[in-house]
């Protein structure tokens, strides 16, 4: 008898069009804004990034709602630029970085905070704190053949229409080709790989019953509540 194993994998919708993005891989940079690595206790200074990473099928489009997370009590939001790459490569030069990025999108990289902080302490690895289920949400993707090469722009998130997060693209430690470039010196990179890019300070906790609202200037806008 033959095994046939169902395997659905993750894409994303494209603003204006019926074509759904492949998600191939997905890399996050830790504290790359310098108010952010302030709160959270670490230097600002242009230290070479970090990298971490969440499952392919972490990252999706919500329709009005998110679950809240098992196991923890102090589910912390952080709003993102994310970046779908449509090309690849190892040892990318900036140029080729840029010429790299097929779509932006406004994202929501979840953490487990009570987890992460325990696992520092503990030196070990943030998986739970960072890779579960619907850890990362975020807005359809808008071409960048639509927006543009993105530098600045306002990115914000409110709870509930309290303001909880404002900074700007511009303020990025390391900025979106630099990230990729650095990248690909430790990964070859490829086409559908997605990449969250930083969040700036004003994490705070989210609970049960709260609404969402992420909105990047330039890119979108992603609404939903915590259930």
């Amino acid at each position: 008898m033959k095994t046939v194993f169902d395997l659905k994998q993750t894409t994303l919708p494209v603003q204006g069009t019926d074509a759904r993005f492949p998600v191939n891989r997905v890399y996050c940079v830790g504290r790359n804004y310098a108010e952010h690595a302030k709160e959270m206790g670490a230097d600002p200074s242009r230290e070479a990034p970090f990298f971490f990473g969440k499952p392919a099928d972490a990252v999706f489009v919500p329709t009005g709602e998110v679950p809240y997370p098992t196991r923890t009590s102090d589910l912390h939001h952080e709003v993102e630029l994310v970046v779908a790459l449509h090309k690849g490569g190892s040892s990318l030069t900036l140029e080729q970085a840029r010429e790299a990025v097929y779509a932006y999108a406004v994202g929501i990289d979840f953490t487990r905070r009570d987890l992460q902080a325990d696992a520092k302490k503990q030196g070990r690895p943030w998986d739970t704190a960072k890779g579960f289920d619907f850890s990362g949400p975020v807005s359809e993707l808008v071409p960048v053949s639509k927006t543009g090469w993105l530098e600045k722009g306002a990115i914000t998130l409110s709870l509930s229409d309290h303001p909880k997060q404002r900074g700007d693209l511009s303020d990025m430690i390391w900025k979106v080709d630099e990230i990729i470039a650095e990248l690909s010196a430790y990964y070859t990179l490829k086409a559908g790989d997605v990449i969250f890019t930083g969040t700036p300070a004003g994490v705070s906790a989210v609970n049960k019953g709260d609404e969402v609202d992420a909105r990047i200037d330039g890119v979108g806008r992603l609404v939903f509540r915590m259930v």
